[in-house]
């Protein structure tokens, strides 16, 4: 039993890893495993037995923290805007404006995939949305099978790291940091992930030409400012919309519960801009976002209750001890933590990892001295190369489930390996410059406490006039 009691947290962190491996959703996953190991904990003598009375607790702040109501605001602007055919307006008018240049659905499906990242702010939606569109018109039009799979699956994990993201906003409520500093230190490896892809066309397109065709005169329809107001249309409400929801919450005019609230009567706006606002569509959206709300609830409720037990048996003091003790200091690190969670996102979803890992490993990350908020930023894009990876990258299992069946597997894994190098190059862009992510921050100067110094003028008292009174 000694050897039970002093190995604890570790017996414990493993067991939660081999229940949700083995298939157990995690929410009930981890609040079993919190809650056997409680009593263990309890008939041990690690805890005492009201210790777990403060489970009550967890649970309120988990009901009554109003930065999570941003989630299905932001999930309902992007289940409303997936189905209302602004994808189609956005490649289609993108799609011609790069038709004449080699490489330019590529191009264009970059381009429509960042935006509808932002969007929808999921990888399925994202992956899916972008493949049922694009792969048909691309490969109609001579593009490489391999090709046209890696930039449809790329283009769709770029919602991870693309503001106004999910990621980023759970990423800022674990991290204890705001979201509005998470957007911005976001915008330097957008920037760069979209450059990346971006560049790599160019150089297929200069090597293999074959590849990545023009588009003949006869698909080009339009050209000239007709041309160019189509694309406008097409571009200017969801950028437009993009823009103000980020904007209200980098100038504090709105919390990021405010902007969400915004964006989805947005979305319900250009809905009905597009005119294909109708009560089925808002019920399909009001449905994905009760699913994916509940999802996440129920595991931050889990997730709390194994967090809490887990400290209770030393587990935070065991994590930053193993974390902090591991040679190469930061960078070291840095390096270990992406490895670990790249090789978890193959079989957890992004909201486990989030709930679960991040905050074991946030305290340590902190003690070395690491900006909580490049390291969050760090985690998203780390986790789009794991959805991007053959043969577990849910990217690619999205991608197979909606391609016709003469594209064969191997083509999807094959098409996909270039765009996972230019996404772990990103990853150590990230580590190597960490002004990419802090150089959008509003930096004010720190404020230590001990150095505060309160002088109170000492002001002379009146005089006292003791005499008789006066009337």
């Amino acid at each position: 039993m000694s050897v039970i009691r002093d190995n604890m947290a570790p017996l414990m962190f493993g067991g939660m890893i081999l229940f949700m491996l083995i298939g157990f959703p995690a929410a009930f996953s981890l609040a079993a495993t919190g809650l056997a190991f409680g009593f263990l904990g309890i008939e041990l003598g690690l805890i005492r037995p009201d210790f777990l009375g403060n489970l009550t607790f967890q649970l309120y702040g988990v009901m009554s923290n109003d930065l999570l109501l941003a989630i299905p605001f932001f999930t309902f602007m992007g289940a409303i805007l997936e189905r209302c055919g602004l994808a189609e307006d956005l490649l289609d008018s993108i799609g011609q404006l790069f038709g004449p240049v080699r490489g330019g659905l590529s191009y264009a499906v970059i381009f429509v995939g960042a935006i509808l990242g932002a969007i929808t702010g999921t990888v399925a939606a994202s992956v899916i949305a972008m493949g049922v569109i694009s792969v048909p018109i691309m490969l109609r039009y001579g593009y490489s099978t391999r090709h046209t799979m890696g930039v449809i699956a790329a283009s769709g994990t770029i919602t991870q790291v693309i503001p106004p993201s999910l990621v980023l906003i759970v990423l800022a409520d674990q991290l204890g940091r705001s979201v509005g500093d998470m957007y911005a230190g976001a915008i330097g490896p957008s920037i760069i992930q979209v450059a990346l892809f971006c560049i790599w066309v160019f150089i297929v397109s200069l090597i293999w030409p074959s590849d990545v065709p023009a588009l003949p005169p006869e698909a080009r329809q339009l050209r000239g400012w007709p041309l160019f107001i189509k694309a406008m249309r097409g571009i200017i409400p969801s950028v437009g919309l993009i823009f103000l929801v980020l904007g209200t919450i980098f100038v504090g005019l709105a919390t990021p519960t405010e902007a969400g609230a915004m964006a989805a009567v947005g979305s319900l706006a250009l809905a009905a801009f597009n005119r294909t606002l109708t009560w089925p569509l808002v019920y399909q959206g009001m449905a994905t976002t009760m699913r994916i709300t509940a999802m996440v609830v129920y595991i931050l409720i889990g997730s709390r209750v194994f967090s809490l037990v887990f400290q209770g048996v030393g587990g935070k003091e065991w994590i930053e001890h193993l974390l902090t003790s591991l040679p190469g200091g930061q960078v070291g690190f840095l390096i270990f933590v992406n490895i670990f969670i790249f090789i978890l996102a193959f079989f957890l979803d992004f909201f486990e990892i989030a709930f679960i890992i991040i905050p074991l490993l946030a305290p340590a990350a902190d003690k070395l001295g690491i900006d909580l908020i490049w390291f969050g930023v760090l985690i998203c894009a780390n986790m789009q190369t794991s959805f991007m990876h053959p043969p577990f990258g849910f990217a690619l299992f999205y991608l197979r489930s909606i391609v016709p069946p003469t594209v064969k597997t191997t083509d999807i894994y094959m098409g996909a390996i270039p765009w996972v190098f230019l996404q772990i190059i990103l990853v150590a862009i990230l580590i190597l410059w960490p002004q990419s992510v802090t150089y959008w921050l509003d930096r004010t100067p720190a404020i230590d406490p001990n150095t505060v110094k309160i002088e109170i003028p000492q002001i002379a008292p009146p005089p006292l006039d003791l005499g008789p009174p006066k009337f």
